[in-house]
């Protein structure tokens, strides 16, 4: 079975059925750059090109940004089999901003890392960090996330894409009342005392699960009727971007590991936590297109 046909994307043609290579991905997408490992064979490289930039282009989509602002201002590296941590299929590396995929893993891993690279990108750009120096003091630079600062209080500068970012964090991390954290903190707390270890209850891990839940559950295009002529909106499906939030512990995490029950929003929360998205990126996305 070759690596195209593992993953049954139902979406629209962005590529017009061509196929493509990482330097139109980084062209298309405005990467700062894309590495492929060394151990890539050329048609392993071709496929995974494809499926890396159907997803990205749905992505975009989804978010409603052109598709060069997942770039993040040319800033975001790509790395394909390439520079990745033993044991970990994919991950973003802070330090070099680059998001790696495993050669023969990482399926399903790209919405989640992508809002890493987001949530790092957009600190310093929506964050006073001079004035919240006091709060910083346990932060590593090259490690500040948005969601952390948040979380920390330190002050957020006045724009109004900005608020809305702020509040999309409240949706997720606190309680209607905002006087306590929201149940899905709570479950996070839960799973990392149960492990020993602080990962799930992360304010940046927090983002990126109810990120990802949001892209697989809410995901839609519209689909041309070829005999009415009209629109219809339909699920956009596309494993290699995300897979397994909606699954039970043990099935359909395929690709890059299994979460544990409790570990993405529930449904009633996942709706509201998509609408805060909405309200924060589509604006975002009309915005970066007017300038273009």
């Amino acid at each position: 079975m070759t690596q195209s046909h593992r993953y049954k994307r139902q979406g629209p043609d962005h590529r017009e059925g061509e196929q493509v290579t990482f330097l139109e991905v980084k062209q298309h997408f405005g990467l700062g750059h894309v590495r492929v490992g060394s151990w890539v064979s050329r048609e392993e490289s071709l496929l995974a090109a494809n499926l890396v930039f159907d997803a990205l282009a749905d992505l975009a989509l989804i978010l409603g940004l052109p598709p060069k602002a997942l770039g993040l201002r040319e800033s975001l590296n790509l790395a394909f089999g390439h520079g990745g941590r033993e044991g970990v299929m994919a991950h973003y590396s802070p330090q070099e901003r680059t998001l790696a995929l495993a050669k023969n893993a990482g399926a399903g891993a790209l919405a989640h890392e992508f809002w890493h690279a987001f949530d790092h990108f957009i600190a310093p750009k929506a964050f006073d960090l001079d004035t919240g120096a006091l709060n910083l003091a346990r932060f590593s630079p090259g490690m500040l996330c948005a969601s952390d600062l948040w979380l920390k209080d330190v002050p957020i500068l006045s724009h109004p894409l900005n608020e809305r970012l702020s509040e999309l964090f409240r949706i997720t991390m606190l309680s209607e009342d905002n006087q306590q954290p929201s149940d899905f903190v709570n479950r996070a707390v839960q799973l990392d005392r149960g492990s020993g270890y602080c990962y799930f209850s992360r304010p940046s891990e927090l983002m990126a699960r109810a990120f990802e839940a949001c892209i697989e559950t809410y995901g839609s295009y519209e689909r041309l009727d070829q005999d009415t002529g009209e629109l219809y909106p339909q699920p956009l499906v596309n494993p290699y971007l995300v897979t397994g939030t909606r699954a039970k512990s043990g099935t359909g995490r395929s690709g890059w590991g299994t979460m544990p029950d409790g570990a993405f929003p529930e449904e009633s929360h996942r709706k509201l936590i998509h609408g805060a998205l909405c309200c924060y990126f589509h604006p975002l996305g009309r915005a970066l297109m007017s300038r273009q």
